[in-house]
């Protein structure tokens, strides 16, 4: 008698099952690899997604791991590569510790003016006047502070500092700032991992003492002078972006036509960038050694052109600041020219998860930002699209006509496939859709390539002999058009619509589908489409908060069905009332009514308070406005009187006296930072408890340090 794994009426579908298993993982030959880099990522992505620091894991723990993967790949493939995602895992969160710890402290810096005074590390121009950057800075005569400062200098000031140059001003200083909303954007960890350590303004003119010159950094700066003075207004600006990876003096306006449009990717010097200069010197290379028949005859011209558009590709690197995109780009660029002096397949996923894995070793923290997101996720559906559509690039194609029309749709799906893998990161960073990029796209992306980056190269190349006035023409000519197509494409009806920001979970799930759609091969693959679309549907209904109130004590939001409605104080700053907007997926507020009903009751206001309540089964919030001060006077705390029934009160000064209400006031943002309310259920989030205790999150304030926040000013008509 004989003992079987399944009842006789299930071996056939087991076996097959089985079978269908075994085919499906024997497809995916060379598609394992580039799951490390996933994993690697992971282990980044958890480490900054903690309430406060890890424990310290062995120092040896992660690379003993990654040998035992190794070893034992060799004899069991597959177990080899779950130990493998494992240790990458580790490796990751031990990787982003690492470089945390090993970063200075933040700065504390004085509440008053100071005198400044350190090296000039860089210069930038801005729509109006400079910003430099310090680098060993002092102030007030104290010992160098271990970080760098950046300061506006005056608009009307004469002083034209270089890099390299010695600086000295008196300037009003800040610490990098919280994020505005709960979850958003956090300036003070990017500004952590940056080394920069707070930025201001001058307060008079700055005096100069020449240094010894910046290298790249002057180089920097005088190109952007040249483009300044060869090409005027906002294209000078954008072909500054595209010189040296600037965009301090793009005007707020191009940059908004430029994102609503979809081609704001064309201002961050990027894989597009790098690949039309290293193509344009292959090419140049290449011929050149082919029209000498001695060289052509005995020399690799391939080789040989393909090294030399690598070492321009790092060159255009370090000009324009070694940004992300670029170190990727370049990291993919090496694996290429690698592999076409080799003799193997230039671009795979492989090239790409390596490129990956290299800027994670070296900056974990720029997986955080928008850069790194779509920068890769737009090459990973690139290449992913590639190997689908490859039988199809390998048929014939008879005529002009249809080379032309495989260029076109060519061109058409690359758009599009780039577009729909950064949209997601886009809607998550900024909250919004670019309906018409494609169209966008396949207007100016042909004018960067074949006008404006060849200008740009032929410019940089004239620069020693003082002949670059004629290409800067021709490429100021070439942005001008680009910028006109971005005004006209983002005034369509219906451009850009604002959306509420996917969650940070939906956009680690659908980047999970995402990933899973572009790295197996087969029917496997397709298991990514429902969690890819799962996560989006998910995020895209997450309900905003109904009541945000921002750190500085200055603006209040209140989200009801017929559109938000604004509460300010004066001297509330545009950026901030903007990002809390986006927050919510809106682009404009209606100030709240001096007395009456708004919102079909939503709001029930008086001069002294604003009863809101959004929800009919939800419970009520209460908006107690500050009475009038004197100028320059203090907000006296105000009385919540009869609003102590209700369940949260809300004012932008103290609140007075004690009640069961749960409540946010002026003290409670000095403690705990911006707020995030919801009413139904009842749910507030604080800046403070979001982000826990983490190296760059400044400590709680306590009684009787200087305040960092400003005086409540004087609220007249409570709108």
């Amino acid at each position: 008698m004989s003992l079987t794994l399944f009842p006789p009426m299930l071996a056939r579908p087991a076996d097959r099952l089985a079978g269908w298993g075994a085919a499906q993982l024997g497809a995916q030959h060379g598609r394992l690899a580039p799951w490390l880099a996933v994993a690697l990522g992971s282990g980044v992505l958890h480490y900054f997604a903690l309430a406060e620091e890890p424990a310290p894991l062995p120092a040896w723990l992660a690379p003993a791991l990654v040998l035992a993967a190794a070893w034992l790949a060799r004899r069991r493939p597959l177990a080899g590569w779950l130990l493998g995602l494992l240790a990458a895992f580790l490796l990751g969160l031990w990787l982003a510790g690492w470089h945390a710890a090993r970063q200075p402290a933040p700065l504390v810096l004085p509440y008053g003016a100071v005198q400044l005074e350190g090296r000039v590390a860089v210069v930038e121009a801005l729509p109006a006047g400079l910003r430099v950057t310090l680098a060993a800075a002092r102030l007030d005569a104290a010992p160098p502070v271990a970080r760098h400062l950046r300061v506006r200098l005056r608009a009307d000031d004469p002083a034209r500092p270089q890099p390299g140059d010695r600086l000295a001003v008196r300037a009003l200083l800040r610490e990098p700032g919280a994020p505005v909303v709960p979850g958003g954007y956090d300036f003070q960890r990017a500004a952590f991992f940056s080394g920069l350590g707070g930025s201001g303004f001058a307060l008079g003119p700055a005096l100069v003492a020449p240094g010894q010159g910046g290298g790249l950094a002057g180089l920097r700066a005088r190109l952007e002078a040249l483009v300044a003075a060869a090409i005027p207004g906002a294209a000078g600006g954008v072909a500054a972006a595209l010189l040296t990876g600037t965009q301090s003096g793009i005007p707020e306006e191009a940059l908004a036509a430029m994102r609503d449009s979809g081609l704001a990717h064309l201002l961050s010097v990027s894989g597009l960038h790098m690949a039309i200069v290293m193509g344009l010197v292959f090419g140049v290379l290449r011929l050149a050694l082919a029209l000498v028949p001695f060289v052509a005859l005995r020399v690799p011209g391939k080789a040989l052109a393909a090294l030399g558009a690598l070492a321009a590709g790092a060159g255009y690197m370090l000009l324009t600041g070694s940004q992300v995109p670029m170190q990727r780009c370049l990291g993919m660029a090496a694996l290429v020219t690698l592999a076409l002096l080799a003799g193997r397949r230039a671009l795979s996923l492989r090239v790409l998860a390596i490129a990956a894995a290299l800027v994670l070793v070296l900056a974990p923290a720029e997986l955080l930002g928008p850069s790194f997101q779509m920068s890769f996720a737009a090459v990973l559906a690139l290449i992913a699209g590639h190997d689908a559509v490859r039988p199809w690039l390998g048929r014939r194609w008879p005529g002009w006509g249809g080379r032309l029309l495989l260029a076109v749709a060519g061109l058409a799906v690359t758009s599009a496939l780039a577009g729909a893998a950064t949209a997601p990161f886009g809607l998550h960073h900024f909250g919004r859709l670019q309906v018409f990029g494609i169209l966008a796209n396949a207007l100016a992306v042909p004018l960067t390539s074949l006008l404006v980056m060849p200008a740009a190269l032929a410019a940089v190349l004239a620069l020693p002999f003082g002949l670059q006035g004629w290409p800067l023409w021709l490429m100021g000519w070439g942005v001008e058009s680009i910028l006109a197509v971005a005004r006209l494409v983002a005034a369509l009806p219906g451009a850009a619509p604002a959306w509420v920001p996917l969650p940070g979970w939906a956009l680690a799930l659908a980047a999970l589908g995402f990933c899973w759609l572009c790295l197996w091969r087969g029917a496997l693959r397709l298991a990514g489409v429902p969690v890819l679309a799962g996560a989006l549907g998910a995020g895209m209904m997450a309900t905003p908060p109904d009541l945000l109130v921002s750190a500085d004590a200055r603006i209040v939001l209140l989200r009801t069905g017929q559109g938000v409605f604004l509460h300010r104080m004066p001297g509330a700053r545009a950026f901030v009332r903007d990002s809390m907007l986006r927050a919510l997926g809106a682009s404009t507020a209606e100030p709240l009514p001096v007395a009456g009903e708004a919102a079909g009751g939503a709001l029930r206001c008086t001069p002294e308070a604003c009863r809101f309540r959004p929800h009919p089964g939800g419970v009520e919030a209460v908006l107690l406005r500050s009475p009038p001060v004197p100028r320059g006077g203090r907000s006296p705390p105000v009385e919540p009187g009869a609003a102590c029934e209700a369940a949260l009160l809300v004012a932008l000064a103290p609140i007075a006296g004690t009640c069961g209400a749960e409540r946010i006031d002026r003290f409670t943002l000095w403690r705990e930072g911006a707020q995030a309310v919801w009413l139904d259920p009842p749910l507030r989030h604080s800046d403070r408890a979001w982000r826990g205790d983490r190296p760059w999150v400044p400590p709680p304030p306590l009684p009787g340090r200087a305040e960092s926040l400003p005086m409540a000013p004087r609220d007249p008509t409570g709108s």
